[in-house]
């Protein structure tokens, strides 16, 4: 069942599901509406905002989308159990910005960097 109220702070199962995978799919919608979705790596910081970075960042569309329109979508999702069939995972809506300088998170990552601000979190499969 999926936490529906307007969350906007990851649960501590959220996070330690979060911390367990290593891949979700970024939606962005570009200055014309037309939206876009992605496999991006990710990593949450301890204030909640998460953090999307990669090897040419500033040369993406993602980038240039989140320029035209700052909201974005990230679902991180997996199937647990096919018998009996069990999936989970969190969305975060938020908002994104363009982060531009040195990091930690890797020095094969550009230092461009897509940060999201939650403004909603669902879950869903956590529970137990």
């Amino acid at each position: 069942m999926a936490t529906t109220s307007s969350r906007t702070e990851l649960t501590e199962a959220e996070r330690a599901y979060l911390r367990k995978q290593h891949l979700g799919r970024l939606a962005t919608v570009d200055a014309q509406g037309r939206p876009q979705a992605n496999p991006v790596g990710y990593f949450v910081r301890p204030d909640g905002a998460i953090d999307i970075g990669g090897y040419a960042m500033g040369t993406t569309k993602k980038w240039r989308n989140i320029a035209a329109n700052p909201r974005v979508s990230l679902v991180v999702d997996d199937i647990a159990s096919v018998d009996p069939w069990t999936v989970r995972g969190v969305e975060i809506r938020g908002t994104a910005e363009q982060v531009v300088g040195p990091h930690d998170l890797g020095a094969h990552l550009s230092q461009e960097l897509i940060r999201i601000r939650p403004y909603r979190i669902i879950g869903w499969g956590l529970e137990g």
